[in-house]
């Protein structure tokens, strides 16, 4: 129960990635928001495993592109547990199309939540824990921040443009908050997950062709579970990673190895 006695907010928690972060934190002791903008059942069912565990847990709507809906979430869940301690940024979509066939309100939609959703959520919660401060009890940081990024912020994606644009884009601005809130004792990190299994890429892995194509990709020769990258992310926010800030961590089987040049390229 190394989170016990911290508060952490994740976005995009109702399924996937997301889903098994807030699980995992909940499992680690943490009371957790967990945050949804649709599918409201699927929120409600992971905030009460969580209170199964003997943690609390508050589903709250918010669409985190906009500004009211984040502000919003962050006063009610602050009001709810007191404060937070932890944010984990994970909410995101993708809107694929080949560049001259891609539309500005594809390219919008996924920059508008994969990457000012991530700024804006942060934001908030760097509030709290520079008005909060270090509580020494609970953690040697004021504050914690995960950001969700993705093998794409190294691995260029033809045909996916908008998405690897807004992991990109989410990496350096990971890096530069780490820079300017480190001296308030926040840390902030980036997890960059590589094939995982969830529904947003189902068709790389229901059948036996897909997932043996995919696995061309992955030199661990496995595709990854959400539970991989939950446990990055309970030991990220822990004090066993206090002096760890402005990193990502890909967890992705080898994937940025570039199995292509296995032979020699």
């Amino acid at each position: 129960m190394v989170l016990a006695g911290q508060a952490a907010l994740v976005t995009g928690a109702n399924s996937g990635i997301g889903k098994a972060v807030a699980l995992g934190l909940g499992a680690s002791g943490a009371d957790v928001v967990v945050n949804y903008v649709t599918n409201p059942e699927s929120a409600e069912e992971v905030a009460h495993r969580i209170e199964a565990s003997g943690r609390r847990a508050l589903a709250i709507k918010a669409d985190v592109s906009r500004e009211e809906d984040v502000q919003a979430m962050f006063a009610k869940a602050i009001n709810h547990f007191g404060t937070l301690h932890i944010c984990v940024n994970n909410a995101g979509l993708q809107r694929d199309a080949p560049l001259l066939d891609m539309t500005l309100k594809q390219w919008n939609e996924v920059i508008s939540v994969n990457l000012t959703g991530q700024f804006l959520c942060a934001r908030e919660a760097v509030r709290e824990f520079k008005t909060r401060g270090v509580v020494r009890e609970v953690s040697a940081a004021a504050g914690k921040l995960v950001f969700m990024s993705s093998v794409h912020q190294e691995i260029p994606w033809a045909g996916h443009v908008n998405y690897a644009a807004s992991k990109g884009g989410v990496m350096q601005l990971m890096r530069s908050i780490a820079q300017e809130v480190a001296p308030l004792a926040i840390r902030a990190n980036a997890i960059a997950p590589g094939a995982i299994r969830t529904p947003i890429n189902k068709s790389a892995w229901e059948t036996p062709a897909a997932y043996k194509e995919l696995m061309t990709l992955v030199p661990y020769k496995r595709i990854g579970e959400p539970e991989d990258i939950a446990q990055a992310v309970a030991w990220l926010v822990s004090d066993a990673a206090d002096y760890v800030t402005g990193a990502t961590f890909f967890v992705d089987g080898g994937m940025t190895l570039f199995p292509g040049f296995t032979t020699g390229g």
